[in-house]
């Protein structure tokens, strides 16, 4: 059973999504918070799998709460997905640079959050290609350029910087695999290994880093 908190400070936001995570034999809303301070609190307090957390509230934002609740509970915590609206797009890239999994859209169909639960209670970052796509579409055209790091790239392989780069790309394992002429399961392989090696959870931190490290520039 996947247990999910709930931090918004609608709540008419928050029965909505209580409504349709209960309905699901897989999951249930644990608890609830109206800000990201009281958020903190009573997640220190409930076992959670999965956090659903709005960006902008008031006396904490889900930034600033997402940051603060990964520092003090590591990998032992619950994982963050952020919610938010096109018009709050700014609002998501450092969110996931604090560590957050993943966002979806206020208006994502219940089919699309569900699916997101799951998938990021499992491990996984949400939602490999298209999440990527609309975070570069979105949110990087937004970002100041970033210095090339070439003490962190050069740690990789020609092989390890190829897959990186298409993974910043927005792009599927099979469509990498098709890009490189390798097989999937060695896409798998490798992104296994750049996790590893530099230290990062998810490929939602992959594609940060990439940006981070001016590996791939922001779209004007």
């Amino acid at each position: 059973m996947t247990r999910v908190f709930l931090v918004d400070d609608q709540a008419l936001v928050r029965a909505g999504l209580r409504m349709v995570i209960d309905a699901q034999p897989d999951m249930t809303v644990v608890g609830e918070a109206e800000d990201g301070r009281e958020g903190l609190d009573r997640i220190a307090v409930t076992t959670a799998d999965v956090v659903l957390m709005d960006v902008r509230m008031p006396r904490l934002d889900g930034v600033e709460a997402t940051r603060l609740m990964i520092e003090r509970d590591g990998d032992a915590g619950p994982r963050v997905i952020v919610l938010t609206t096109f018009d709050l797009d700014e609002y998501v890239f450092p969110a996931l640079r604090a560590g957050a999994s993943g966002f979806l859209l206020k208006n994502a169909d219940p089919e699309e959050l569900l699916g997101a639960i799951r998938a990021v209670a499992s491990g996984d970052a949400i939602v490999a290609p298209t999440a990527t796509r609309r975070l570069l579409e979105h949110v990087a055209s937004t970002l100041p350029d970033a210095p090339v790091d070439d003490s962190r790239l050069a740690a990789l392989s020609d092989r390890e910087r190829a897959i990186l780069l298409e993974v910043a790309r927005g792009r599927s394992n099979a469509e990498i695999a098709a890009a490189l002429h390798i097989a999937e399961p060695t896409v798998k392989t490798y992104l296994g290994r750049l996790r590893t090696k530099l230290d990062l959870h998810d490929r939602v931190q992959l594609v940060i880093f990439a940006y981070d490290t001016g590996l791939v520039a922001p779209r004007r």
